[in-house]
């Protein structure tokens, strides 16, 4: 048994020349949109209040420079691999050809959690933005069915239920469950429907709704800041670095530094335009661009964002689940119209991260069934759409489902476990492939690999490991599924399997 075989790059580069073939409709300014479409959505419109008001201050927007450099250090080897590997799959495929088999199967496990989970997951708050905007408009829509079924159990609540003589369900007393009473939240399972529907359509139609979204949240960010600029009240940045409290990371450099963690996750999303890598024009060239290029693009308008929203409204006052909002808002009533625009744009944010997430899920699956470990018919293809049509049908119909079920605080922290593995992963693989095979052609090369890379890496295991026991416990529960369903499938079936 050899876990660890490998499927060289040769023989990735051959299945794409023999295999289904995806469209090729994916230029450079395409793939940059792409990648901000994954990029900016939930991480600038709610975090950002969050790690001013509690870690960093107005030097929020430090932390989000230092975030920004800490991923393009990931989307460099990102950026190196699909110039080199310019196959559907992303993180997977790289391990696959540096790692060996079993790595990457757990790779790709702990992808659909960055995807698939992450998609339903943001769905979930999509729905709330909507339920929200409807209210702005008169129109109550019941919470039955626009909240999760299932929701966590806070240890005060459990407490005065057991103190109420109340007796626990094995839901409640081991999982830290309960039933809320709602049936279905059905925005969520709507908007995954929509999103379903477009990828199935085709690449060419899914860029081109996602280009529409990126400029209508772009140019709401963008008017925020013209229009926020004129109302910064310097006052508000003084001091910029907020002097540090007695505990570690309460404001002061250590506070940039955790802040810099919670905002890391406002990035997630640009490995996405990696998955998109079969279905580019030039990959070698166009992948690098879109990567780094939606990375540069997002970072500036982060930083932007964060300045004004501390210069109009002090940062302590931004620890909200809309902090854009309390800012326009602080800008006085004759920019009221503004919140419409903002919570819109909010809206549009999310959908796009909603449609790349789904979208990188579906060329994953596509991938593996390529390889043999799903069954084949993830890697058919629509003889008309020219989309991996099955494997779409079954993400939208997973994402559906969890969306439908779980609230949010359930799932994200698992959805940033399984992130930061994968970018730690593919830092590694890119040493790994210099040292093995330094005869291959490589159009994009990262500069002083050999320290970028593991810089990378380190920084991602380094959140990882102050990330909380329970989510580690889930991911364990997780990673175990997964290793069961390899050696009952996908082990057998792998096309890389030869009989002693």
């Amino acid at each position: 048994m050899n876990l660890f075989r490998t499927k060289s790059v040769e023989a990735f580069l051959e299945d794409l020349e023999k295999g289904p073939q995806l469209k090729r409709a994916l230029g450079p300014l395409a793939l940059i949109s792409l990648g901000l479409g994954a990029i900016i959505g939930a991480g600038i419109f709610v975090i950002t209040g969050h790690a001013a008001a509690s870690y960093a201050g107005p030097a929020v927007a430090i932390s989000f420079i230092i975030s920004g450099i800490a991923c393009a250090l990931a989307g460099l080897a990102y950026a190196e691999f699909a110039a080199m590997v310019p196959v559907a799959g992303s993180a997977y495929t790289y391990a696959y050809a540096t790692l060996g088999e079993f790595w990457a199967w757990f790779i790709a496990w702990n992808l659909v959690l960055e995807y698939m989970i992450a998609g339903a997951t943001v769905a979930v708050g999509w729905s709330g933005y909507v339920v929200d905007l409807f209210k702005q408009f008169g129109i109550h829509l019941p919470s039955y069915l626009t909240s999760a079924p299932i929701d966590i159990l806070t240890s005060e609540e459990k407490e005065k239920l057991i103190e109420s003589g109340y007796s626990l369900s094995f839901l409640e007393k081991y999982l830290n469950l309960h039933f809320t009473g709602s049936y279905i939240n059905l925005p969520a399972v709507l908007v995954i429907l929509m999103v379903g529907l477009i990828l199935l359509i085709g690449i060419s139609e899914s860029a081109f709704v996602n280009n529409i979204i990126v400029i209508v949240k772009a140019t709401v960010l963008i008017l925020f800041v013209i229009l926020g600029f004129g109302k910064i009240d310097f006052s508000n940045w003084d001091p910029f670095i907020p002097p540090s409290t007695d505990k570690f990371g309460e404001f002061g450099w250590s506070g940039i530094l955790r802040a810099a963690g919670v905002v890391f996750f406002a990035y997630i999303g640009f490995d996405a335009v990696s998955t998109a890598a079969q279905e580019a024009k030039n990959p070698q060239k166009d992948v690098p661009i879109g990567i780094l290029g939606s990375l540069f693009i997002s970072t500036l308008l982060y930083v932007a964002v964060s300045l004004v929203m501390t210069g109009v409204v002090h940062y302590s006052q931004l620890n909200v689940a809309a902090p854009i909002a309390v800012a326009v808002n602080a800008m006085g009533p004759q920019f009221a119209w503004l919140m419409l625009v903002v919570k819109i744009g909010a809206i549009a944010g999310l959908t796009s991260v909603i449609l790349m997430t789904l979208l990188g899920q579906t060329r994953i699956f596509f991938a593996m069934a390529r390889d043999g470990l799903l069954p084949d018919f993830f890697s058919k293809v629509h003889p008309k759409f020219k989309t991996p049509y099955i494997s779409t049908i079954v993400v939208t119909l997973g994402a559906m489902l969890i969306a439908a079920i779980f609230p949010i605080g359930l799932l994200g922290e698992l959805v940033s476990i399984g992130t930061l593995l994968a970018f730690s992963i593919v830092c590694i693989a890119v040493v790994i492939l210099r040292i093995k095979r330094p005869d291959i052609n490589r159009p994009f090369k990262i500069p002083f690999a050999f320290v970028i890379a593991p810089l990378g890496a380190l920084g991602c295991i380094l959140q990882m490991v102050f990330l909380p026991l329970d989510t580690w416990i889930r991911l364990a529960i997780w990673t175990i599924i997964g290793i069961t369903i390899y050696f009952a499938y996908g082990y057998r079936h792998s096309k890389l399997n030869k009989p002693e």
